[in-house]
């Protein structure tokens, strides 16, 4: 059977009208039975073990990492969504106007129908599973499209799901380019897309042949403001981390640095300790520690050192690391100066452990060349000088922002996550995936009365007089 053939049978398999109308109409219980299950399913020692496994031979993720950034952002997902669910699908009654006497007006929420959720590599695990659960609780069929780079940690998902799932509610499907092409030639009712904005572009475009609604989950490049009002050190062990994570391959990872000068060195000689205080506290290398990983596939080693190199050529001084291996696909956490804007690492997306560093005077030059870049998925504030921030939150747009902290812009479920244009469009988490996945019905219910004759033809004054008693009330 052919790629298209298998792809196409399971998608009619999960559009099947009475399929779709029972998932539509199924009770909040059996949703939350389907997403607990899971919970479970994770929670069980030799299924995380074999999940885990997928990841260290994908990433080179440490079991704690796999579970901090893979496991617990799911299992809290989870919980968040078993709690208020019962809520999120009851009706929202909502006002009627004054011109609406003797009716009723509210949202009814109802699933869209055939969800697909095409997943990146860099976080494999989460970012696949963290939409279903939404797309479950939405009352949706889904087909899981894994990145193929990440092809063991897609294995795992795909054998977690046949044993939880029948296919006409829940499936995977494996491969790469070919795959996805004719995974987008369907249509869907909603594709939520996770990746790069080049990708997204092609995705979008995709959808738009058969007016599928889409989420996308970008990126690009998301800078980190540095006054000098906060503790340094504290400060770069912050930024260290946030960039060091996943080796980089994180999308609200800070991708560059805007320092003030005079704080310039202090973040330096912080940035440089925490990146030993991590990785290298036996003073053996960081190339030798279990807890930083490894860059995805050869491919995106070779761009992420050609950014290196490009810088290199054009001036850039090396601060901190610049040590790489091939063979192993490493590239230690590195720290670049005397940067300037025409080099590729500042016009590109990094996603990879390096850290540009600019500095500036005043915050008017931050603000400038802020907004020369698209608008970004994160933008991280280190101050404690409250005229800055502010200044800092009203002359910049951002899909979400921390103030003094890293890489949390995606945990609170009661915010919305998700960028602004090239990074992004649609936002998730808690009740906005729900939404997100849902069509918000608007129903209006007559109770009592008929006032709306009096705008039937034919036409009189009183009518006129009606609505001028309308409009000054």
């Amino acid at each position: 059977m052919s790629i298209n053939t298998e792809i196409k049978r399971i998608y009619e398999v999960q559009s099947n009208p009475k399929n779709v109308l029972a998932l539509r109409n199924s009770s909040y219980q059996d949703r939350i039975a389907k997403i607990k299950s899971i919970y479970n399913y994770i929670l069980n020692k030799s299924n995380h073990d074999r999940i885990a496994e997928a990841l260290y031979k994908d990433l080179r993720k440490s079991n704690e990492e796999v579970i901090t950034t893979e496991m617990t952002p799911v299992i809290l997902t989870i919980k968040e969504v078993c709690k208020k669910l019962k809520h999120w699908m009851k009706d929202e009654h909502v006002p009627s106007p004054v011109t609406m006497v003797g009716m009723s007006s509210f949202i009814k929420y109802e699933s869209k129908g055939n969800i697909l959720i095409i997943g990146p590599w860099n976080y494999p695990f989460q970012l696949a599973i963290y939409p279903l659960v939404y797309a479950i609780a939405a009352g949706n069929t889904a087909i899981i499209k894994p990145s193929e780079f990440s092809s063991n940690t897609a294995n795992a998902i795909s054998i977690m799901i046949k044993e939880l799932f029948d296919e006409n509610e829940v499936a995977v499907v494996e491969g790469g380019i070919p795959e996805a092409t004719a995974l987008l030639a369907l249509p869907f009712n909603h594709i939520h897309f996770t990746g790069s904005p080049k990708v997204g572009k092609i995705v979008m475009e995709a959808a738009a042949k058969n007016l599928t609604a889409v989420t996308l989950e970008l990126g690009g490049k998301s800078p980190v403001i540095i006054d000098g009002s906060t503790n340094l050190n504290s400060t770069a062990e912050k930024v260290c981390w946030g960039k060091t994570l996943n080796s980089g391959q994180t999308c609200i990872a800070p991708d560059f640095a805007l320092v003030q000068e005079n704080a310039l060195d202090g973040f330096v000689e912080g940035f440089k300790r925490a990146c030993e205080k991590f990785y290298d506290p036996n003073k053996k290398g960081i190339d030798q520690s279990k807890d930083y990983g490894r860059i995805i596939n050869d491919t995106n080693f070779d761009r992420v050192l050609a950014l290196l190199e490009d810088a290199k050529e054009n001036g850039a001084k090396v601060e901190f690391g610049g040590e790489v291996n091939k063979q192993d696909r490493y590239i230690q956490p590195t720290l670049l100066s005397n940067i300037n804007m025409e080099m590729k690492i500042m016009q590109d997306e990094i996603f990879g452990p390096i850290l540009p560093v600019v500095p500036f005077k005043n915050k008017e030059d931050v603000t400038e060349l802020l907004n020369s870049f698209p608008s970004p998925l994160a933008l991280y504030i280190m101050s404690n000088n409250k005229d800055n921030t502010k200044y800092f939150l009203d002359h910049t747009v951002a899909g979400g922002t921390c103030i003094n902290e890293l890489m949390l812009t995606s945990v609170n479920p009661h915010l919305p996550f998700g960028g602004v244009n090239n990074s992004g469009v649609g936002k998730t988490g808690g009740k906005h995936s729900f939404m997100d996945f849902s069509n918000q019905r608007g129903v209006i219910k007559r109770k009592y009365g008929n006032s709306i004759k009096l705008i039937y033809p034919p036409f009189n004054k009183q009518i006129f007089k009606y609505f001028q008693k309308i409009i000054k009330f």
